[in-house]
């Protein structure tokens, strides 16, 4: 049967109006952009304040390149052995057509609903051409799953605006139940032993899956012909049984970080408002030489490229950013206690640099009032006293 064009769900622009898609290529040089995938948007919204990481990754700047080219490679990343093997164990979840992976939700909900039936789960075709073509066919088979079966989508394509940009996300796979509700499937390579896995990691996989959810609320808004469709704020986090590669699986609640996710997105600027703001003939561009891959810019006009950005480094960005040693590198070298962490950071209020927090503590600056003077000052004191003790030999009182 042949639909006609008036019949497909409306979705999400998947392209950036023209001008601002120049102007983006205009900063990312002829490189091809870098696609943000989910993990990247979850530590974007983490840091909602650095101005730096919203251009670059708008713009599809490839950070990794760009920090070796600056002098400050990243260790940050997958390694090739944990993205083979986690690529392995997804397709062998998968291998029966996805059958076994709803049987496992199914068990997981503890509802009391019959079990799926070998032949009642469809698994649509989500063939197209280019991410346009993805995301639309996604929204189809999202709109067309039939009432009373299930239907599993094998790595759909999403769209979501971010920054005012869009980026286009690709979970595992998307669950579509037969009441019409969609849960989000995240498959990881992590163990799961004695029906738990690590705990740092599993919130790390809670937080890129509330960003395929948040995603998928965008589609369920755009496909009101359909009805009204659920997101579930359950997450099913798939993972190897014991020291096994057998799949077990857990139901992960993810309505505080949908709820976070949600909040700091809103909370970046768009990208077309910070490009605006860049000294004119800004760009990323490393321009390479002939193999692709060796820069030929000079490192001191790439630095001056990358520092017109405001960035709000903090240690977190470690493991979440490509470009993290260079700005904790930038940030020593200005003195700033954001290198000490968010909390110290907090408790400084108004002294942005180590020297001006010196400078309180020993009675130079500040008013006396203010709270963050006075607990200097106290620390400052009690540090003195600590030390003269020592040289005397004499142990401190307790206080």
């Amino acid at each position: 049967m042949t639909r006609s064009l008036d019949s497909r769900p409306t979705v999400p622009a998947t392209a950036a109006p023209t001008a601002l898609r120049q102007r983006l290529a205009e900063l990312r040089g002829p490189a091809a952009p870098r696609p943000l995938d989910a993990r990247g948007l979850a530590a974007l919204a983490a840091n909602p304040g650095c101005r730096r990481r919203v251009l670059l990754d708008g713009a599809g700047v490839d950070k990794a390149a760009l920090a070796t080219a600056l002098g400050s490679p990243s260790s940050f990343g997958q390694s090739q052995f944990a993205f083979v093997r986690g690529n392995s164990f997804e397709a062998r979840v998968k291998a029966d057509g996805g059958r076994a992976l709803v049987r496992l939700l199914h068990e997981r909900l503890r509802d009391g609903s019959p079990p799926p039936e070998p032949d009642a789960v469809d698994t649509p075709d989500l063939t197209a051409s280019g991410p346009e073509g993805r995301t639309a066919r996604t929204a189809l088979a999202l709109r067309d799953a039939a009432a009373g079966r299930w239907t599993l989508l094998d790595h759909p394509l999403l769209a979501l605006e971010v920054a005012g940009a869009p980026v286009c996300l690709e979970p595992d796979a998307v669950v579509v139940h037969p009441d019409g509700d969609w849960t989000v499937v995240e498959i990881k390579s992590f163990a799961m032993i004695d029906g738990a896995a690590d705990a740092a990691k599993v919130g790390a996989a809670a937080r890129q899956a509330a960003v395929y959810a948040l995603a998928l609320e965008g589609v369920a808004g755009h496909l009101a012909d359909r009805g009204p469709a659920r997101v579930r704020p359950y997450v099913l986090l798939v993972c190897p049984k014991d020291f096994s590669n057998l799949p077990a699986a857990e139901l992960v609640d993810v309505r505080k970080q949908l709820a976070t996710t949600r909040r700091q997105l809103a909370r970046l600027t768009h990208v077309e408002d910070i490009a605006a703001e860049l000294p004119p003939g800004t760009t990323f561009d490393l321009r390479p030489a002939d193999d692709g891959r060796t820069p030929t810019r000079p490192v001191a006009e790439l630095t001056a490229a990358v520092d017109s950005v405001g960035a709000a480094y903090a240690p977190e960005c470690l493991s979440a950013c490509e470009l993290a040693f260079h700005c904790r590198a930038h940030s020593r070298a200005r003195g700033a206690v954001e290198v000490l962490g968010r909390g110290v950071r907090g408790e400084l209020g108004g002294l942005s640099t180590v020297e001006a927090v010196l400078a309180v503590a020993e009675g130079a600056a500040g008013e006396p009032d203010d709270p963050a003077v006075v607990a200097l000052r106290r620390a400052a004191a009690l540090r003195a006293e600590a030390l003269a003790l020592s040289a005397t030999g004499t142990e401190a009182p307790c206080r």
